[in-house]
């Protein structure tokens, strides 16, 4: 099953996120799925620092390993990108 279409993968995804980078504002479940996840419009309010907190729980928890900025910002735009790229199909 492709990742966008796994609810579990990006409950998942999300609660990874918000542990990784101390979110408490929100919950989990209250993040959509298509939000660009480092953009002014996100609630996230996610910097740098926040990224590599991110990678480091993407590779910890999915044994998926990001090391170049450039495919970083490629694959996590999204809860929905980033769960393709975790689970293609």
């Amino acid at each position: 099953m492709k990742g966008s279409l796994d609810e579990a993968l990006k409950l998942r995804l999300k609660t990874m996120i918000f542990t990784e980078c101390d979110i408490e504002d929100l919950k989990p479940e209250e993040l959509d799925d298509d939000i660009v996840l480092f953009s002014d419009a996100s609630p996230l309010g996610l910097d740098s620092l926040d990224a590599l907190q991110i990678s480091m729980g993407l590779q910890n928890q999915f044994g998926t390993r990001i090391v170049d900025s450039k495919e970083f910002r490629r694959h996590v735009t999204s809860i929905n990108a980033l769960a393709d790229f975790i689970q293609p199909e």
